[in-house]
């Protein structure tokens, strides 16, 4: 079964969300929105498959990424987020909450061996 298929999103605390898009907005060329920046790309030789990569700054005292303690979280794209989420759960792995399903994926949150949350992201493209 494949599963992590790639980046789905890099997400980071600071202290201001806002300036720190407008910051590499302005020196580094991000063509930014209110999430942040997204990258779009496509899945390997096949030109019709466009995906794409989320970047995005938070507060430095968001919950979002509780219970990890850390000042970052990566989005993995993985496919058929159900049954991985059984393996998962058949090898002990936390599962931080429920599936949640919006009109451009599934996602849900686990978290590695150090306690690190990671998020899950079936995409639709």
């Amino acid at each position: 079964m494949k599963k992590v298929t790639g980046i789905g999103g890099v997400f980071f605390k600071c202290k201001d969300p806002k300036k720190m898009t407008e910051w590499y907005h302005k020196h580094l060329g991000l063509e930014t929105n209110p999430y942040g920046a997204t990258f779009e790309w496509y899945e390997g030789a096949d030109s019709t498959k466009k995906a794409q990569t989320q970047w995005t700054p938070f507060a430095e005292d968001t919950k979002y990424f509780e219970p990890s303690t850390k000042d970052f979280m990566i989005n993995y794209r993985v496919e058929n987020l159900e049954e991985l989420v059984k393996e998962l759960q058949k090898e002990g792995v936390t599962i931080v909450d429920k599936m949640e399903t919006y009109d451009y994926g599934k996602f849900i949150h686990i978290l590695d061996e150090e306690g690190n949350k990671v998020q899950l992201w079936e995409a639709i493209d």
